[in-house]
């Protein structure tokens, strides 16, 4: 297996359209996916959840505009659980928006909230479609004609090169993301990971404007490129080797590094292993020892 780069977490896609410096990008995205025509990037407030704030969550890119709460992933790989992982998020963006507001959420007052908007941008080779993902889908069977107090919507949309071209059309760093990931799956074919990152790299267009961001941080930019295709090739191997050997003492140590790493949760580790958290954890520590 490939060693999992534990220097750069971050997603290009974060790099992209989660920094200060970029929030002419960001709020590109956010008029492209909202078919909306805001102008002035510096009402851009990012509150992008950091694992040193929420010990073993950080989620891809949030921000407030407009008294709106935006909360974005970026998936490589398909994940119907998306709704009940971006309602964590939430909470906790909830909670932290509370708390720096000096809000009483005890008191008689109704609070003001910002409107929840969630969204996973989805660039897999699983071939999923644009879709809407509900909490209300993870509920087991025998209980769907109970009514639930509570559901969650996920906008997923397939922004791979060629999909949703208006989308792509309307936010060209995202278009320009877009044909980046797709050249290096075409090189991918036939070449090593970092290969086809450079190579990917020294084919983009000298006009696109990601360009120069690209080539002047291209070591990080590699390695958060073969983080990402190193976690999706990791994940699709646990799905090919099938829920019995989940428990095998490698795969519980490959998948405690994984969740060491911040590429899953605690949760999906677990689950992996089909253990509970605390058995997991206890496990995992103890072969680190042996």
């Amino acid at each position: 297996m490939a060693t999992i780069n534990d220097k750069h977490k971050d997603r290009l896609f974060s790099f992209l359209f989660g920094q200060k410096g970029n929030k002419e990008w960001t709020l590109s995205l956010y008029n492209a996916v909202n078919q909306t025509n805001y102008t002035n990037p510096d009402d851009i407030e990012f509150t992008t959840i950091e694992d040193a704030l929420y010990m073993g969550t950080k989620n891809d890119l949030s921000f407030m505009l407009c008294q709106v709460m935006n909360v974005y992933e970026q998936q490589s790989t398909y994940n119907p659980n998306m709704p009940v992982r971006q309602l964590m998020y939430t909470a906790k963006l909830y909670d932290k928006y509370i708390k720096l507001k000096g809000d009483n959420l005890y008191g008689k007052k109704l609070l003001t909230l910002p409107v929840p908007k969630l969204v996973t941008f989805y660039n897999g080779t699983e071939g999923e479609d644009s879709q809407i993902l509900r909490l209300s889908d993870a509920f087991p069977e025998e209980a769907k004609d109970m009514e639930s107090d509570i559901e969650v919507r996920v906008r997923m949309i397939n922004i791979n090169y060629g999909k949703n071209k208006s989308l792509l059309d309307a936010c060209r760093p995202l278009k320009e993301y877009a044909w980046l990931i797709e050249q290096i799956q075409k090189n991918r074919k036939h070449m090593a990971i970092g290969d086809a990152v450079d190579k990917a790299i020294g084919d983009m267009p000298e006009g696109f404007v990601i360009r120069p961001l690209l080539i002047g941080h291209k070591a990080e930019v590699k390695d958060m490129c073969i983080t990402e295709y190193n976690e999706a090739e990791t994940m699709q191997m646990f799905r090919e080797e099938g829920r019995e050997e989940g428990r095998t003492e490698g795969n519980i140590l490959t998948l405690y590094d994984l969740y060491c790493d911040d590429i899953i949760s605690l949760q999906q580790a677990a689950a992996k292993a089909e253990m509970s958290e605390g058995d997991f954890l206890k496990t995992a520590k103890e072969l680190k020892k042996t």
